[in-house]
């Protein structure tokens, strides 16, 4: 990723998905392997969020492998207050979604795909449209 990324705009496009997706609390950028990269956190430790998304995507790259079923397009984790969900940027960075019980997965999965080219652009990891 390119050092020359600024975290306030990772952090403006964080709060921009969190605007248009209804029960997103609190979300996390990291590198693929687990170093935080910015967050737009409140109630989350996110240092431990960035680490974690590394273990639960690359726990669910395996199980994909394992199982046949294709690559990995995400890891979605339903706890009994909402959810956890995190996406790849690129091959190098991840995105991990907290929302609430009402979190709006469809609108998540349908406005996902722009942030994630957006934030792909801003680490330099897809070239800018």
């Amino acid at each position: 990723m390119s050092s020359q990324t600024s975290p306030a705009a990772v952090v403006a496009e964080l709060k921009s998905l969190r605007e248009r997706v209804m029960g997103i609390a609190e979300s996390v950028v990291s590198t693929a392997d687990g170093l935080l990269v910015a967050a737009d956190t409140a109630a989350v430790h996110p240092e431990s969020a960035a680490a974690l998304s590394a273990a639960m995507l690359g726990l669910g790259q395996r199980t994909a492998a394992e199982v046949g079923l294709g690559g990995l397009r995400d890891v979605v984790t339903r706890c009994n207050g909402g959810y956890v969900v995190v996406l790849a940027i690129g091959d190098r960075a991840l995105l991990m979604i907290l929302g609430d019980e009402g979190l709006d997965l469809a609108g998540l999965y349908r406005e996902s795909p722009a942030t994630i080219r957006r934030l792909g652009e801003l680490f330099g990891l897809v070239p800018a449209v």
